[in-house]
């Protein structure tokens, strides 16, 4: 349960991140993004976040659960409170998404602390 937590967040970033890095000029002018060097930032943070993810699974231990409950809650609490506001700004198919993807993301969080190893069990 604890490696699908992380291998189900890796392949939720690592696409995610991929688009953002090559995100088509067209396409972020339709968005908004004005310098697109930003969306190439963000999009290699993300990569490499959901390539950490990736390697973090084979061996997770207290702390890579840490990370990866730290980070899905983070990006849940970024998400969420937008989305809740722009109801006149936002097209409804992207706002449920949005919100399906932010209660994936907690559903996540909540399963890989469940998951965490103990350490009565290495005793």
């Amino acid at each position: 349960m604890l490696r699908a937590a992380f291998w189900l967040t890796a392949l939720l970033f690592i696409p995610l991140g991929l688009y953002l890095y090559f995100l088509p000029s067209g396409v972020a002018s339709l968005l908004g993004v004005a310098p697109l060097w930003l969306a190439r930032g963000a999009g290699a943070v993300v990569l490499a976040w959901g390539a950490f993810q990736l390697a973090a699974s084979f061996a997770p231990d207290p702390v890579k659960v840490g990370g990866l409950v730290g980070g899905n809650l983070l990006l849940v609490a970024a998400l969420v409170p937008p989305v809740l506001r722009g109801t006149e700004t936002l097209p409804g198919a992207l706002r449920t998404g949005l919100l399906v993807i932010a209660g994936g993301l907690t559903l996540l969080a909540v399963l890989a602390l469940l998951g965490t190893p103990s350490r009565r069990g290495r005793l």
